[in-house]
């Protein structure tokens, strides 16, 4: 088993996939949340209190705080992170990408602490009452939340689409210089947003299965998986008429055990799994809370193993 993740032009290893996982995921929760927040049927008096606006700011936050912290520790000097975070490349995807980072978390930051308002203003008043000042500040910002929540949309986005780019610089690998990549990336990721977000607002809200967010969140989980096999087809079939190096890479990466990980792990269980879990079953399942569990873990599993995929079967093969 371990000789498929030591392949002889290993560049970036098992801690870059889960990375590209964990971004994926804060990517597709904050742009569902500030969809639901702005687009939900129900007017939400008070969105602090909503499990979906919860989620995104949770999702938004940890998973890449947890990304970052595995990247440190995957450079040669993880003491000298802080180098990275102030001395800008303008050449370097990897260092464009800390710069994402910090304007996306600084702008979530921003959107979290309007959305959270009233609680802040609490816990300052009763534990650290010389900051009140800071919620004067929220109020005046408060003003712009819409031009605010447009540029933390366009950033999740981008961080999104980066999980992508960031491998296609890779250059002398065939398999993942590939133009569609980022937008592959951008709607798995997404998808592993919602599966998230499901699996945050059942268990950890414990809402009902047939709950209005759960509706809410049912009308892009299709569209999403329909879009992310499109993609994914125009990926494979790039590679396939790309001819030469391209066409062996193909086939590297779709024989053997990553040809069992995409068939099995990417195909089957994380897009026809849902698919027709969401297509074909009636409206008792769909809306059964344990039954979208189920299928939420599957589609973060499908996410996973395509990072994987694409990660190690990419560079199997070097032009």
């Amino acid at each position: 088993m371990t000789e498929h993740f030591q392949t002889p032009n290993l560049v970036w290893d098992s801690s870059i996939a889960i990375y590209l996982f964990l971004l994926g995921i804060s990517s597709g929760a904050v742009q569902l949340a500030i969809a639901f927040r702005n687009t939900s049927a129900v007017k939400l008096e008070k969105p602090s209190q909503n499990w979906v606006i919860r989620s995104g700011v949770i999702l938004g936050f940890v998973p890449v705080l947890i990304g970052l912290t595995l990247l440190i520790f995957h450079l040669a000097r993880p003491w000298t992170f802080w180098k990275l975070m102030f001395h800008y490349q303008f050449h370097s995807v990897m260092s464009m990408g800390v710069m994402l980072f910090q304007v996306y978390l600084l702008i979530l930051a921003i959107w979290s602490a309007i959305i959270f308002k009233d609680e802040l203003s609490l816990l300052i008043d009763r534990f650290i009452p010389v900051l009140n000042f800071l919620i004067k500040w929220i109020g005046v910002i408060q003003k712009w939340l819409k031009p605010v929540e447009v540029v933390l949309f366009v950033l999740a986005a981008v961080l999104g689409a980066y999980t992508g780019f960031l491998l296609s610089a890779l250059i002398s690998y065939p398999m993942l210089n590939n133009p569609v990549l980022p937008a592959l990336f951008l709607a798995s990721g997404t998808s592993s947003g919602i599966a998230a977000t499901f699996l945050m607002i059942l268990l950890a809200g414990k809402l009902a299965g047939d709950s209005h967010e759960i509706h809410f969140i049912h009308k892009f989980e299709v569209p999403i998986m329909v879009t992310e096999l499109g993609l994914l087809v125009c990926f494979l079939a790039g590679l396939y008429f790309g001819g030469g190096i391209k066409v062996v890479a193909l086939k590297n990466a779709l024989t053997g055990f990553w040809g069992v990980v995409f068939w099995l792990g990417v195909f089957l269980i994380g897009i026809i799994i849902p698919l027709i879990a969401n297509l074909f079953v009636n409206d008792k399942w769909k809306y059964n809370r344990n039954f979208i569990i189920l299928v939420s873990i599957f589609d973060l599993i499908g996410v996973l193993c395509l990072r994987y995929f694409i990660l190690y079967a990419g560079q199997l093969t070097v032009a």
